[in-house]
């Protein structure tokens, strides 16, 4: 199997977009396309990300469209499709077509369109993703997923749940505090000056998780150009490499014994590291799905950047804020940022490209320049799981 390199990347911005998802994506394509300093010519297939598509827009067929628009037909054009995890697994289905040889250039992303459903219909979309024998029935959505998630941890660790909701506000402090900095966010010079009250005294979405605590919707788009890492040089002097990638799958929560350690997660990180050579310690950087607060403590731990039980106070401490042992959602994150969910994990590698360039915005580069990153994206509650990890060299 060959060696892989980012050697392009585009996104849009974040947010409301008046712009169709066809129009989104095309945008973020065009930009990797002209970052990559290639020509359409030379991409040989096209991997997008799109959960939600016949909902918002009534199109369930989009990546051959999306060809069509880029004037890339009659290229093989594929959709993805794990939830919130979809353009993670159209990446990582990408670096393996490449890898063996099939394809020596290809462009794969996300998009999504979810304000357009409007508040209502699009949690009732979302919740799709959940167990629909057993979870549907009963009415759950994911901010009741993370309730839950949230209330396990509070008992395992013998936290009170009051404590437990001042740990997590610092994770959308953190958050929000990047994605104010960050021009393509969402939440791009707003929410900078949160403080830890403000987010416990928002508006109650599902004890003890408040409005603050919980990513929004959005609509965006980003894509990247993928080629044989023998051939990154000829465009790039600056090629990033995708070292390793993992995925794992969950079923039903209700034969989950913790929902704190999922094992989709825990197996499809382990898997990463695996396929890198590295280890938690070797990683400089993390954009992880915090799609609520108690999310990206979770994540932490499964992946084994802290100890069972030890996320919580690690974020207290800034253990994961610039300058701490492991930055985490420098972008300002899915709460910051902003999640439109075929699009979220291409804007993850978006955004760990950016760091080890040195191109981020200001106030969230780390320095020195990472090594190396690693990217989580979560797809339904714990059903579909992708991990990425970059390199600025090879292995």
């Amino acid at each position: 199997m060959r060696d892989i390199a980012i050697i392009g990347i585009g996104h849009t911005k974040f947010g409301r977009a008046s712009k169709t998802s066809l129009e989104l994506f095309s945008e973020a394509a065009l930009q990797s396309i002209d970052d990559a300093g290639v020509d359409l010519k030379d991409i040989e297939a096209l991997f997008q990300g799109a959960a939600l598509p016949g909902f918002e827009e009534g199109q369930v067929t989009p990546p051959g469209f999306s060809a069509a628009e880029l004037n890339l037909c009659p290229i093989p054009a594929t959709r993805y499709e794990g939830a919130c995890a979809s353009a993670s697994i159209a990446i990582r289905e990408a670096a393996m077509w490449v890898a063996s040889g099939v394809y020596d250039m290809v462009i794969a992303g996300g998009v999504e369109k979810a304000l357009l459903m409007g508040t209502l219909f699009a949690t009732r979309t979302f919740a799709m993703a959940c167990h629909a024998p057993t979870e549907g029935p009963v009415g759950l959505t994911f901010p009741g997923v993370f309730a839950m998630a949230a209330r396990q941890y509070s008992r395992n660790y013998e936290i009170r749940i009051e404590k437990l909701r001042e740990k997590m506000a610092h994770v959308s402090v953190k958050n929000h505090r990047h994605g104010a900095l960050n021009p393509l966010a969402q939440f791009y010079k707003k929410l900078g000056d949160l403080k830890v009250e403000d987010v416990i005294n928002s508006r109650l979405v599902a004890d003890p998780l408040t409005l603050l605590d919980c990513c929004p919707f959005s609509d965006g788009a980003a894509a990247i150009v993928l080629c044989a890492a023998e051939k990154a040089r000829k465009y790039t002097d600056d090629p990033v490499y995708i070292l390793g990638t993992g995925q794992g799958s969950g079923g039903s929560l209700s034969k989950m014994a913790d929902l704190t350690k999922p094992v989709s997660r825990i197996n499809s990180a382990r898997m990463a590291f695996k396929h890198a050579g590295l280890g938690p310690s070797d990683i400089d950087i993390l954009e992880l799905h915090d799609c609520f607060t108690i999310a990206e403590l979770i994540a932490l731990e499964c992946m084994g950047f802290f100890d069972w039980g030890e996320a919580a106070d690690a974020t207290v401490e800034g253990q994961t804020d610039l300058g701490g042992k492991i930055p985490t959602n420098m972008s300002g994150g899915l709460i910051g940022k902003g999640h439109p969910i075929g699009a979220t994990g291409a804007s993850q590698v978006y955004w760990l490209v950016k760091q080890m360039r040195g191109e981020a915005p200001k106030g969230n580069q780390i320095d020195p320049v990472p090594e190396y990153g690693m990217t989580d994206t979560l797809g339904g509650d714990f059903g579909t799981l992708c991990h990425i990890i970059l390199g600025r060299t090879k292995k």
